[in-house]
Protein backbone atom coordinates (compact mmCIF):
# COMPACT_ATOMS: atom_id res chain seq x y z
CA UNK A 1 0.00 0.00 0.00
CA UNK A 2 1.12 3.65 -0.92
CA UNK A 3 -1.14 4.91 1.89
CA UNK A 4 -0.45 4.81 5.37
CA UNK A 5 -2.65 2.23 7.33
CA UNK A 6 -5.42 3.22 8.95
CA UNK A 7 -5.23 2.79 12.59
CA UNK A 8 -7.78 -0.45 13.44
CA UNK A 9 -7.39 -1.87 9.85
CA UNK A 10 -4.82 -4.43 8.15
CA UNK A 11 -3.64 -5.41 4.76
CA UNK A 12 -5.19 -8.06 2.90
CA UNK A 13 -4.37 -6.88 -0.82
CA UNK A 14 -3.39 -4.19 -2.90
CA UNK A 15 -5.39 -0.94 -2.27
CA UNK A 16 -7.48 -3.05 0.31
CA UNK A 17 -7.91 -3.21 3.91
CA UNK A 18 -10.20 -4.98 6.53
CA UNK A 19 -10.84 -3.53 9.96
CA UNK A 20 -10.35 -5.46 12.94
CA UNK A 21 -12.88 -6.38 15.26
CA UNK A 22 -11.71 -6.84 18.87
CA UNK A 23 -8.19 -5.77 20.19
CA UNK A 24 -6.11 -8.82 20.61
CA UNK A 25 -4.48 -10.25 23.73
CA UNK A 26 -1.37 -8.34 23.43
CA UNK A 27 -3.70 -4.93 23.03
CA UNK A 28 -5.72 -6.09 26.27
CA UNK A 29 -3.51 -4.37 28.68
CA UNK A 30 -4.14 -4.20 32.12
CA UNK A 31 -4.69 -0.39 33.05
CA UNK A 32 -6.17 0.42 28.92
CA UNK A 33 -9.54 2.20 29.45
CA UNK A 34 -11.48 2.31 26.24
CA UNK A 35 -14.23 4.55 25.64
CA UNK A 36 -16.85 2.90 23.43
CA UNK A 37 -18.66 4.76 20.11
CA UNK A 38 -20.89 5.29 19.31
CA UNK A 39 -24.12 5.95 22.48
CA UNK A 40 -26.91 3.88 22.07
CA UNK A 41 -30.44 5.84 22.41
CA UNK A 42 -32.46 3.21 24.18
CA UNK A 43 -35.83 2.97 22.60
CA UNK A 44 -39.40 1.80 23.06
CA UNK A 45 -38.48 -1.22 21.22
CA UNK A 46 -35.82 -2.04 23.18
CA UNK A 47 -37.54 -2.33 26.02
CA UNK A 48 -40.69 -3.97 24.83
CA UNK A 49 -38.16 -6.76 22.77
CA UNK A 50 -36.15 -7.18 26.73
CA UNK A 51 -39.73 -7.51 27.94
CA UNK A 52 -40.93 -10.16 25.42
CA UNK A 53 -37.67 -12.21 25.87
CA UNK A 54 -37.14 -12.08 29.00
CA UNK A 55 -40.23 -12.74 30.21
CA UNK A 56 -40.33 -10.10 32.28
CA UNK A 57 -43.72 -8.31 31.57
CA UNK A 58 -43.96 -6.13 35.34
CA UNK A 59 -45.78 -3.18 34.77
CA UNK A 60 -43.11 -0.76 35.61
CA UNK A 61 -41.29 -2.01 32.30
CA UNK A 62 -44.47 -2.58 29.91
CA UNK A 63 -47.41 -0.37 31.54
CA UNK A 64 -47.10 3.80 30.69
CA UNK A 65 -50.09 4.52 32.72
CA UNK A 66 -48.92 1.69 36.24
CA UNK A 67 -45.65 3.82 35.21
CA UNK A 68 -46.36 7.17 36.01
CA UNK A 69 -48.00 6.32 39.11
CA UNK A 70 -44.60 5.59 40.49
CA UNK A 71 -41.78 7.43 41.75
CA UNK A 72 -39.88 7.16 38.43
CA UNK A 73 -42.82 8.86 36.38
CA UNK A 74 -42.68 6.86 33.36
CA UNK A 75 -41.80 3.39 32.09
CA UNK A 76 -37.95 2.09 33.63
CA UNK A 77 -35.89 -0.13 31.87
CA UNK A 78 -35.46 -3.28 32.80
CA UNK A 79 -32.10 -3.64 33.90
CA UNK A 80 -31.26 -6.85 32.07
CA UNK A 81 -32.20 -4.94 29.24
CA UNK A 82 -29.45 -2.14 30.16
CA UNK A 83 -27.24 -4.97 30.75
CA UNK A 84 -26.96 -6.39 27.34
CA UNK A 85 -26.84 -2.89 25.68
CA UNK A 86 -23.73 -1.99 27.62
CA UNK A 87 -22.09 -5.17 27.32
CA UNK A 88 -23.21 -5.07 23.71
CA UNK A 89 -21.30 -1.78 23.46
CA UNK A 90 -18.29 -3.52 24.16
CA UNK A 91 -17.97 -6.43 21.92
CA UNK A 92 -16.71 -4.46 18.80
CA UNK A 93 -13.18 -3.17 20.80
CA UNK A 94 -12.72 -5.56 23.77
CA UNK A 95 -14.56 -9.21 22.68
CA UNK A 96 -15.15 -9.25 19.14
CA UNK A 97 -12.47 -12.26 19.00
CA UNK A 98 -13.90 -13.91 22.54
CA UNK A 99 -14.04 -17.80 22.39
CA UNK A 100 -15.97 -17.45 25.75
CA UNK A 101 -17.43 -15.49 28.45
CA UNK A 102 -16.24 -16.71 31.56
CA UNK A 103 -17.95 -14.22 34.58
CA UNK A 104 -20.27 -11.23 34.07
CA UNK A 105 -19.53 -10.64 38.09
CA UNK A 106 -20.46 -7.34 40.02
CA UNK A 107 -22.86 -6.22 38.44
CA UNK A 108 -24.43 -2.79 39.85
CA UNK A 109 -27.00 -0.47 38.67
CA UNK A 110 -26.60 3.29 40.11
CA UNK A 111 -29.69 5.08 38.05
CA UNK A 112 -32.46 4.61 36.41
CA UNK A 113 -32.67 4.02 32.26
CA UNK A 114 -35.86 5.05 30.41
CA UNK A 115 -36.46 5.26 27.13
CA UNK A 116 -34.82 7.97 25.29
CA UNK A 117 -31.77 8.16 27.51
CA UNK A 118 -28.33 7.69 25.62
CA UNK A 119 -25.63 5.32 26.98
CA UNK A 120 -21.95 5.44 26.86
CA UNK A 121 -19.92 3.02 27.82
CA UNK A 122 -15.98 2.51 29.03
CA UNK A 123 -13.68 -0.31 29.74
CA UNK A 124 -10.80 -0.65 32.21
CA UNK A 125 -8.88 -3.80 31.24
CA UNK A 126 -7.95 -5.02 34.88
CA UNK A 127 -6.04 -8.16 34.25
CA UNK A 128 -4.78 -10.56 31.58
CA UNK A 129 -3.07 -13.80 31.75
CA UNK A 130 -2.69 -17.07 30.00
CA UNK A 131 -5.13 -19.20 30.40
CA UNK A 132 -3.98 -22.88 31.92
CA UNK A 133 -6.47 -25.09 30.84
CA UNK A 134 -7.09 -23.27 27.08
CA UNK A 135 -3.02 -22.33 26.20
CA UNK A 136 -4.22 -20.81 22.76
CA UNK A 137 -6.01 -18.57 25.18
CA UNK A 138 -5.71 -15.37 27.64
CA UNK A 139 -8.51 -14.78 30.37
CA UNK A 140 -9.13 -10.86 30.78
CA UNK A 141 -10.70 -9.68 33.20
CA UNK A 142 -11.97 -5.55 32.41
CA UNK A 143 -14.44 -3.27 34.62
CA UNK A 144 -17.36 -1.45 32.50
CA UNK A 145 -18.99 1.48 34.00
CA UNK A 146 -21.72 3.27 31.85
CA UNK A 147 -23.36 6.77 32.16
CA UNK A 148 -26.22 8.40 30.24
CA UNK A 149 -26.51 12.07 28.25
CA UNK A 150 -26.04 13.91 31.67
CA UNK A 151 -22.97 12.01 32.51
CA UNK A 152 -24.64 10.18 35.23
CA UNK A 153 -23.30 6.58 36.02
CA UNK A 154 -26.18 4.03 35.37
CA UNK A 155 -24.27 0.82 35.90
CA UNK A 156 -20.87 -1.23 36.61
CA UNK A 157 -19.48 -4.36 36.05
CA UNK A 158 -16.94 -6.83 35.38
CA UNK A 159 -16.57 -8.94 32.79
CA UNK A 160 -14.08 -11.92 32.26
CA UNK A 161 -13.29 -13.80 28.59
CA UNK A 162 -11.30 -15.94 26.56
CA UNK A 163 -9.47 -14.29 24.17
CA UNK A 164 -7.11 -16.22 21.36
CA UNK A 165 -3.02 -15.48 22.23
CA UNK A 166 -2.49 -14.89 18.41
CA UNK A 167 -5.24 -12.71 16.94
CA UNK A 168 -4.02 -12.56 13.65
CA UNK A 169 -3.92 -16.34 12.98
CA UNK A 170 -7.70 -16.64 13.87
CA UNK A 171 -8.47 -14.01 11.93
CA UNK A 172 -6.73 -15.79 8.91
CA UNK A 173 -8.57 -19.10 9.53
CA UNK A 174 -12.07 -17.11 9.35
CA UNK A 175 -11.12 -14.53 6.73
CA UNK A 176 -11.78 -12.18 9.62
Amino acid sequence: MSAALPSGYRPIADDRVRENVGLSYDELTPGLVIEHRPGRTVTEVDSLLGAALSGNVAPIHTDAHYSSQTQWGRILICSGVTLNLVAGMTVRSISGLTTANLAVDQVRFTAPVHIGDTLYAETKILTRRASESRPQNGVVTCHTTARNQAAASVMSFNRTFLVPLDADTVRAAANY
